[in-house]
């Protein structure tokens, strides 16, 4: 069967965009595959955890260092800040897989880490936070006497 794009009003481009435009509302971003992250879980994050510490590696290339918010609030973790992605002028794009924009991600953090025992460094891209555990949480050797 032969589909002549001309009845749909444009290029099959085109037409697949209204589609997903039109669908996105009712089922939400769909991922371009089975290894991407939901639509909006921008930065991608990895989270580790020893008796020590508690570790979160963001991907964040592009971002500006000094431009992130990062803060910590009952045991809620946020990243916050935007990427800038520069735009060719008058580019026409039809398929941008790379984030730009303003971000906000929040990660629930175990009960036992200190606030005020937390490091952030951001190098190649990379965000390492480091919060330590409380003391009194760490597991200890006990003596039998």
């Amino acid at each position: 069967m032969f589909i002549n794009m001309n009845d749909f009003g444009g290029s099959l481009f085109d037409e697949l965009r209204r589609l997903e435009r039109h669908m996105s509302p009712s089922y939400g971003q769909w991922p371009s595959n089975i290894r991407s992250p939901d639509w909006g879980s921008y930065p991608a994050i990895n989270v580790g955890s020893t008796n020590d510490q508690v570790d979160v590696y963001a991907f964040l290339p592009g971002v500006v260092a000094n431009e992130l918010d990062i803060n910590i609030q009952q045991n809620l973790l946020t990243i916050a800040g935007e990427r800038r992605l520069i735009a060719e002028e008058g580019a026409d794009y039809y398929r941008k897989e790379r984030f730009d924009g303003a971000f906000r991600r929040v990660l629930s953090l175990p009960e036992d880490v200190d606030p005020e025992r937390l490091d952030a460094h951001y190098q190649d891209g990379v965000l390492h936070i480091s919060i330590q555990r409380r003391e009194s949480a760490k597991p200890r050797q006990i003596q039998v006497k």
